[in-house]
């Protein structure tokens, strides 16, 4: 039985007779679904307007009545203000009603008809208000079961609340209720079965709300239908249809907010958000990367640089440090071959100087000192102790899997660094394009460190996922894709807030960018941009061997050498003659390779402000 069949008209109704429900006058319908529909109806007992809100099929029997009626009496005691108060709930021949009152705002569908499509900022904003009340009730054990356009309300300050939880009824959980109380009265525990139909539930809500967000974002709802449920019924698992971003939207969508709308309806289940919590995280820290109060993820970077300090000091280094001061005839740029072991008090050395100039180029004019000899020529001995000693002690406040983890990222780190080394042309300071090379990492450091859950998330969604046997593997998200879908903002910037905050200067941040793959690679035409590329190359080239193996990783190193070697004049032996070299220094600790070409004899000191680094 479908819900229209439910209507009468009064008897001595006027010309134009107004559809009675009970004593409810309705007045028009404001939507519909294949669960719901919700209607503006006229309530004589309190004298206003509320909307009605009813399942589209009659509850089968009994059972799936009483269940409806407990669930949604349920989701009504709930209090949020992202959550609309139910005026009533009730039942009228037979059929269920969520009444509310039309005070509270006008339907979506009804806003979206009568303006013009709203700033992707404003439909996060939307987005946000609606998950936390979405959230709020999947913590209590409530799922929505029909978000649709017709159950989201924009009151008039804008905000949004989301009406009629439970309203669309749900059989499967229904036909659990009764089996729900005998398990109760045995254990007082929910029944496992019932526990994954929930969460189910919730995922189905989940997903909907990424269906409407790409409606309001793009201006046209998903495969051109409006029902979100229909939709969901298109994508996997259960259809094969794709919901994704079009490139051409009435307003221009930010990369990192196309990145978070497409990962909430991937065609891969695996790569969808998991809860309302993780892509409400993804889309505040978008919203507050936006503003210009320094707020989300790097806002909160920069406050944790100050709790725990930018990176840990590796076991032993106070000791290590006191050794190799403690000899008088120990040369600055031996100091510096141990200090520069150690990532944490490299960076610390070079963010403590925060001065001077960019050593082993031609940049000209005062910058950020890259080369530790000359860092430790200006601190002395003593200032190098000092900033050993004020470094957290190994691993900070990381857990053991967490802290190996971050052990990892360090030395992938160090050997980019070295690789970086041993393919430098001719003249150019091994220690300024180790750094260099370390600093096109530093986003990825601070994201092990601070934000250890969050770096193990964009992992996971870059890992190719399996498919039937003898199929192709799904590909996993790229690296800016996944740090967009679970902070809201990419790894570059975090690294290059913390390089702005320790004073690096345009010149070296540019060289710390690391060169985007998709970029074309032009002949270097400065110093600058000579040691950006090498440091790229390099960083490039460590990723590969580091991720993939066979023949994949010789193929990925193949296209690094075609992609810069016009620019860098590099050849493939020269790439893995590079990483082999690399990858001994690490092993054993050998003296610093030698560039690709040869090299001028090592300085002790830095070339004044200007000079030719290869004279």
């Amino acid at each position: 039985m479908v819900a229209p069949a439910l209507f009468t008209t009064h008897a001595n109704a006027p010309a134009h007779p107004t559809r009675a429900f009970g004593r409810f006058e309705l007045r028009r319908l404001l939507g519909k679904s294949a669960g719901t529909m919700v209607w503006l109806a006229f309530d004589p007992r309190s004298g206003a307007e509320v909307m009605l809100t009813l399942p589209r099929v009659q509850p089968a029997d009994t059972v799936a009545l009483d269940h409806w009626q407990r669930e949604v009496r349920l989701a009504a005691r709930l209090n949020h203000p992202n959550l609309s108060l139910v005026a009533e709930v009730g039942m009228q021949d037979h059929w269920p009603f969520i009444a509310v009152e039309r005070a509270q705002g006008v339907t979506l569908g009804e806003w979206l008809a009568l303006h013009r499509t709203p700033t992707p900022a404003h439909v996060v904003g939307w987005v946000c208000d609606l998950l936390h009340g979405l959230a709020f009730a999947h913590e209590a054990g409530i799922a929505h079961l029909d978000l649709q356009l017709h159950s989201v309300l924009i009151d008039e300050r804008g905000g949004v609340r989301l009406m009629a939880l439970g309203g669309a009824g749900d059989a499967n959980l229904a036909a659990q209720d009764a089996a729900r109380a005998k398990s109760l009265e045995r254990t007082m525990a929910l029944d496992p079965t019932e526990l994954r139909a929930r969460r189910a539930a919730a995922g189905r809500d989940l997903l909907a709300c990424g269906v409407l967000m790409h409606h309001l974002l793009t201006g046209q709802p998903a495969l051109d239908q409006p029902d979100t449920a229909l939709v969901l019924a298109r994508m996997a698992p259960l259809g094969r249809e794709l919901v994704r971003l079009p490139w051409t939207t009435p307003l221009p969508i930010p990369e990192a907010l196309r990145a978070i709308a497409n990962r909430c309806t991937s065609g891969q289940e695996r790569l969808r958000y998991r809860s309302t919590r993780t892509l409400l995280g993804a889309l505040i820290g978008w919203l507050e990367a936006q503003s210009e109060d320094g707020g989300g993820p790097l806002g909160l970077l920069l406050d944790r640089l100050r709790s725990v300090g930018h990176l840990p000091a590796l076991p032993g280094l106070a000791a290590r440090v006191a050794r190799v001061t403690s000899l008088e005839s120990q040369r600055t740029d031996e100091i510096a071959d141990q200090v520069l072991a150690d990532m944490a008090l490299s960076f610390e050395l070079l963010r403590t100087l925060n001065s001077a100039q960019v050593q082993g180029t031609q940049i000209q004019g005062n910058g950020p000192v890259l080369t530790l000899r000359r860092i430790i020529s200006l601190i002395g001995v003593n200032g190098v102790r000092l900033a050993a000693n004020t470094l957290r002690a190994w691993p900070g406040p990381l857990s053991e899997p967490q802290a190996a983890a971050l052990q990892v990222t360090f030395d992938r780190v160090r050997l980019a660094g070295h690789t970086a080394q041993a393919l430098r042309p001719p003249g150019y300071d091994a220690q300024v394009i180790y750094l260099i090379a370390a600093l096109q990492n530093l986003g990825r450091l601070m994201l092990r460190y601070h934000f250890a859950d969050e770096a193990e998330q964009i992992e996971q969604l870059m890992k190719p996922g399996s498919q039937e046997p003898g199929t192709p593997d799904q590909p996993g998200m790229s690296e800016a894709a996944a740090a967009y879908a679970v902070l809201g903002i990419d790894i570059e910037s975090l690294g290059d807030g913390v390089a702005r905050q320790w004073g690096l200067g345009d010149d070296v941040m540019h060289m710390a960018r690391r060169l985007p793959p998709d970029a074309p690679v032009r002949k270097p035409d400065s110093d600058a941009e000579m040691l950006r590329l090498t440091a790229s190359a390099a960083n490039d080239a460590v990723d590969a061997v580091s991720t993939l193996t066979g023949a994949r990783a010789a193929a990925a190193i193949a296209q690094i050498v075609q992609r810069y070697a016009r620019a860098l004049g590099l050849s493939a032996r020269d790439l893995s003659d590079g990483v082999q070299a690399a990858r001994e220094v690490l092993r054993k600790g050998t003296p610093l390779p030698a560039s690709r070409r040869g090299d001028v004899a090592p300085q002790t000191t830095d070339p004044e402000p200007g000079t030719d680094p290869g004279g």
